[in-house]
């Protein structure tokens, strides 16, 4: 056994969802190319039930980064603080790879005290400053999120390619059946109105007409699914389109069995839609101020319905849809819809 299959890797990605799921070729790609090597991951507690069980995966870190900001000098919290930092270093990292570019992602990587952190470079990062936690810097400036995290294997000597998201070994431990209303109902869209930015968001009117026209001409029942906080929104468009009906996961691993068992998934730039492509199911992407070719489903730009306006691909956040977004109509986003059903687009 070479002392390159000995390695200890440590992959930092804790959140977001989109992000997490957009990492999980880096896994793959690891496993594909050091079988003996051992594989860690830090991830966010919530999303640890998507990675739990990988085969690719040996050891599974989950931080709760979010929930001690909140009250960070609890007694509590200061002791599950202190047993993550001794599971992180007890994992004994050779290399750290920080896929956040962020100066949390990147002083993970070196509380893990591997002796190689791997990241982009500074002109590369979401926090240029944080480069200073690295000792390894990659420059890839490549469109896609992927294509940037997978960059980073190549100090270790493993091609970027190809990107596989495996999506059977995804939420191997956790795999709940369909709610027994939506199994009953037969097959069925899944749209997710719902975006953390308001503008990313595609007006409750818009939607509603869109999958009323995909249901009226391929037979399917539309659900629509609401994550926390989103649960007016579903209701909104699904009052607006007969037939339809709101529905709210109760947890991530319930979340993915209602994507991965859609005909279609129907939503705009968030975690659910990566999370669905990253299964295998069919999606549509209606995007506005962040660009398909970025952060759109990867390798997949017919999957993407989307207005090139001199304002559009903004990346700024505000609390309403703009034109980008507005000015579509839900012709388009049926139209598209039904081809990629029909197999034709």
């Amino acid at each position: 056994m070479s002392g390159a299959e000995r390695l200890r890797v440590l992959i930092v990605r804790t959140s977001s969802l989109g992000d997490v799921v957009q990492a999980v070729p880096v896994l793959t790609a690891l496993r594909r190319a050091l079988p003996a090597a051992r594989l860690g991951w830090v991830v966010e507690e919530g999303y640890a039930p998507l990675l739990a069980g990988h085969p690719a995966l040996d050891d599974l870190l989950p931080v709760a980064l979010r929930r001690w900001g909140r009250t960070p000098l609890r007694p509590a919290h200061l002791a599950e603080l202190g047993g993550f930092l001794d599971r992180l270093t007890g994992f004994g990292a050779d290399v750290a790879l920080d896929l956040m570019g962020s100066h949390k992602g990147a002083a993970i990587a070196a509380l893990s005290l591997a002796g190689r952190r791997i990241g982009l470079a500074a002109r590369c990062r979401r926090e240029p400053e944080s480069a200073l936690w690295i000792n390894e810097a990659v420059v890839n400036e490549a469109p896609h999120a992927v294509d940037r995290y997978l960059s980073l294997l190549a100090p270790l000597g493993i091609p970027s390619g190809p990107a596989a998201f495996a999506p059977e070994a995804l939420f191997a431990r956790a795999r709940p059946p369909l709610p027994a209303a939506v199994a009953a109902g037969g097959p069925y869209l899944f749209l997710h109105p719902g975006a953390a930015w308001g503008n990313k968001r595609l007006p409750a009117a818009t939607w509603a007409d869109a999958i009323t026209q995909i249901a009226r001409a391929s037979g399917l029942r539309a659900w629509i699914g609401a994550g926390p906080g989103e649960e007016a929104l579903a209701r909104e468009v699904a009052a607006r389109a007969p037939g339809s009906a709101a529905i709210a996961a109760p947890d991530l691993p319930s979340l993915g069995t209602l994507l991965r068992e859609a005909r279609l998934v129907l939503g705009g730039d968030t975690g659910p839609l990566h999370l669905a492509h990253a299964l295998g199911s069919p999606v549509l992407a209606v995007m506005g101020p962040t660009d398909p070719e970025r952060h759109g489903p990867y390798r997949a730009p017919e999957r993407v319905v989307a207005h090139r306006l001199p304002c559009s691909f903004c990346y700024r956040r505000m609390a309403e849809p703009r034109p980008c977004l507005t000015a579509l109509p839900a012709g388009e986003i049926a139209a598209r819809a039904l081809a990629l059903l029909a197999g034709n687009a």
